[in-house]
């Protein structure tokens, strides 16, 4: 009889033992196909962000821009594409119409060269040179003062605005 309860008993912890390596496999298949699912959304997110891109041409040249992420530059790419015809301003930036008023959020700040914000809620500033003022902050193009200065120092320019 002490054998039939010892076959019993170690029957008993080998379905227990069995029971809980099947609901290990179960936790360890969830948990993988959550981390499966994971890249997925991570890969919708930046979808988004690609088609947000802008590229800003200045006299058929495209310049590297980094561009702010706020309303006023996702209202301005509402309105892309676009050519800008700017004119100097005080030897150190150049201006032009966008032609509409666009979300803007002024701050008082003091620009260097490359720095792109808006102005008036409907102006594109590009900087080559510095100033202080309220503004709205859109982008920096990533050239030195230099290249900006030879870009921007002249009676016209002219600039546009297109999606990557």
């Amino acid at each position: 009889m002490s054998k039939k309860i010892i076959s019993a008993a170690m029957l008993s912890v080998l379905l227990l033992l069995s029971g809980c390596t099947g609901a290990q496999k179960i936790g360890v298949d969830t948990g993988s196909k959550t981390q499966a699912a994971a890249p997925q959304e991570n890969q919708s997110m930046a979808e988004p962000q690609k088609e947000q891109a802008m590229k800003l041409v200045i006299e058929d040249m495209v310049v590297p821009v980094t561009w702010e992420q706020n309303a006023s530059t996702a209202a301005l790419q509402k309105l892309l594409p676009l050519t800008i015809k700017m004119s100097p301003y005080g030897g150190f930036e150049q201006v032009g119409s966008i032609s509409q008023s666009i979300p803007s959020e002024d701050k008082q700040l003091t620009t260097q060269y490359g720095d792109i914000v808006l102005y008036a809620g409907n102006k594109l500033v590009i900087f080559y040179g510095s100033n202080s003022w309220a503004y709205t902050r859109l982008g920096h193009i990533e050239l030195s003062q230099q290249e900006m200065t030879a870009l921007l120092n002249r009676d016209e320019v002219t600039v546009q605005l297109m999606t990557e």
